[in-house]
């Protein structure tokens, strides 16, 4: 067994000039690779403007480390088309009604109208003839020409399938929306992380993402810390898909035009704290489907068109239990209409709501917010201490309504 090396590989990509140069994908994927070759280290990336036609794909161990703002990272203009023949499960190619415009080297992602969540396939085209593609995987699903079965240049990003240990740092996203087709967020995000443990994302931006900005599905113990993800489509961090322990530390959503955080199905013993949640088309924060024990604490939740954090509609054995809401300001929602600073619905329970500043600091006739605390009727055992309510109805309790 070696001893622990003071000194690991590390390697620089230039536009012009530094260990590898290049303005695309290839040169940072080249510079990832041969790292990752090496057992780890780091890659730095000089500034400038990087088109990418396909994700950086993440290796394990290997630190991706840009220059903040001075380092873009934008999407090229995807190419749409219809699936001239049925893509059947399993298979590892397609035949496109239009192919102009797909290349080899290029991310690809394969659905139709039934393909949604896992079911989309998100892969890298290896080949052609004529007008069928290959692929480096397989279908996870039929996609049926006469069902709407497409595909198109869309994908992450920054991609982590099974990149145990990669770090990303100091990196901008431009996600390039007004040129692109939408790619769910369970397959897709401008960073987006796929049964990957222990990585971490910091100081990073993603913005403009016809999709979700920073995505993480069956990924344990990731610490996202100090980054910005605004103006995408959809949500604006979306840990999901049975991720335990994540982290969410001083990181902003903004202007997304779903929920700022969204925990998807079973994120448990997660930590959310010191967030800015503002301004995004839903909720603030969604917490649902087997969405349990995690600590929200010391966040702002202010200006989100909904309810500020909403429990979704759960069943007692799905639903969102033993969560903690702690210290948070949350104010000035429901600009889509009345709204509560903090919503439960389903046979929730054993919540604690403690210390939280809940309020609409607008004039009288503009408050929206109207409702400081919300539960609904299946809702079970709730503790609420400590909380400074200015509101209308400062708690709203339909559990012992009549029927």
């Amino acid at each position: 067994m070696h001893g622990t090396m003071k000194e690991r590989p590390r390697i620089t990509v230039r536009q012009e000039g530094g260990d590898i140069s290049g303005k695309d994908q290839r040169a940072l994927q080249a510079a990832v690779d041969y790292i990752a070759a090496l057992g780890g280290g780091t890659v730095e990336i000089g500034a400038g403007e990087f088109l990418m036609r396909d994700s950086l794909h993440l290796r394990p161990q290997v630190t991706v480390r840009g220059q903040g703002s001075q380092t873009i990272l934008k999407k090229a203009r995807a190419t749409v088309s219809a699936l001239a023949l049925d893509g059947d499960f399993g298979e590892e190619q397609v035949t496109l009604a239009k192919p102009d415009g797909f290349e080899v080297g290029d991310g690809i992602a394969v659905w139709d109208k039934n393909a949604g969540g896992f079911h989309t396939t998100v892969a890298r085209i290896t080949g052609r003839n004529g007008s069928t593609f290959s692929f480096d995987r397989p279908l996870m699903a039929d996609c049926m020409a006469d069902n709407g079965g497409q595909a198109a240049t869309v994908f992450p990003v920054v991609s982590g399938y099974g990149a145990d240990g990669a770090r990303v740092e100091d990196l901008t996203i431009d996600g390039n929306r007004e040129e692109n087709i939408a790619l769910n967020g369970c397959r897709g995000a401008g960073i987006f992380l796929y049964r990957s443990h222990q990585v971490v994302v910091v100081r990073c931006t993603v913005r403009n993402y016809h999709g979700d900005g920073i995505g993480f599905q069956q990924c344990n113990d990731v610490e996202v810390s100090d980054c910005v993800s605004e103006n995408n489509a959809a949500l604006g961090f979306h840990p999901g898909s049975g991720s335990q322990r994540p982290e969410v530390r001083r990181c902003i959503a903004r202007g997304n035009g779903e929920d700022g955080l969204f925990l998807c199905w079973r994120v448990k013993e997660g930590v959310f704290e010191e967030n800015r949640f503002e301004s995004n088309g839903r909720f603030g924060i969604s917490i649902g489907h087997k969405d349990t024990d995690n600590l929200l604490k010391g966040n702002q939740v202010i200006g989100n068109g909904e309810d500020g954090i909403f429990f979704r509609n759960e069943s007692e054995g799905m639903a969102g239990h033993r969560n903690r809401v702690e210290g948070n300001t949350i104010e000035n929602n429901g600009a889509k209409g009345k709204a509560a600073g903090i919503r439960v619905r389903g046979s929730t329970s054993d919540l604690v709501f403690r210390d939280n500043v809940i309020r609409d600091t607008r004039g009288e006739g503009d408050r929206s917010q109207t409702v400081g605390i919300r539960l609904e009727d299946r809702v079970g055992r709730v503790v609420t201490e400590g909380n400074k309510i200015e509101a209308a109805t400062p708690i709203e309790d339909r559990r012992n309504a009549p029927k």
